[in-house]
């Protein structure tokens, strides 16, 4: 470690100081508080992956989270055994038949997408529910497997204090307008291009 003259010292404590009361002020001026509407969307990896971790920071908190997953099926995966620790603090719904490239079966992606669709607004009306996970929405979006402007509404009439996270890639427009908070997620590397398989504790 270099060794920090008192002068040098000084000097970034002055600046911390300035810095502190910029911040601070800005926090302040911070008074709403409301349900947010969250979209994790974008070709890279994570977009669950931090989804999951919002609800893990919820339940920290002592409040209920609420997952409905649209696309995917019962696939073994290590978030739902984490999360199952919890008990009744989390309701899990997996309503998915796998992606639509392995079912093959339109009628029946659309009709799994209405059971799942039909399990989030009961969950939306659940005051017991802080933080509701929709994971994979974007894909039944995506292939039209639920009407946007129905989503849209119920999305924009739950209850105020009702947080909302949407994943999957190709989020439409109209939910990105809508959204409070949208994270877009890059790829710059996946190992999958090399030839390495989806692993356990990773990707799921």
């Amino acid at each position: 470690m270099p060794e920090i003259d008192d002068a040098t010292a000084e000097r970034h404590r002055e600046k911390m100081a300035k810095r502190k009361a910029v911040q601070d002020a800005e926090v302040a001026g911070k008074t709403v508080e409301k349900g947010l509407l969250l979209v994790h969307t974008g070709p890279g990896k994570g977009k669950s992956t931090a989804a999951f971790g919002l609800a893990l920071r919820m339940l920290g908190h002592g409040r209920r989270v609420g997952v409905v997953q649209f696309i995917k099926g019962a696939r073994d995966a290590g978030e739902r055994r984490a999360l199952a620790a919890f008990g009744d603090a989390v309701a899990w719904h997996t309503m998915g038949e796998g992606f639509t490239w392995e079912t093959q079966d339109l009628r029946r992606d659309i009709a799994a997408a209405e059971r799942a669709w039909a399990q989030a607004e009961a969950l939306m009306a659940d005051p017991s529910i802080a933080l509701l996970l929709l994971d994979e929405l974007n894909i039944a979006l995506r292939y039209d497997y639920l009407e946007l402007g129905r989503v849209l509404a119920a999305l924009a009439a739950r209850r105020p204090e009702l947080h909302v996270v949407v994943t999957g890639r190709n989020a439409k427009a109209d939910l990105l307008a809508a959204a409070d908070l949208v994270t877009e997620f890059g790829q710059v590397r996946h190992p999958f291009a090399a030839g390495v398989k989806a692993q356990e504790g990773i990707e799921f």
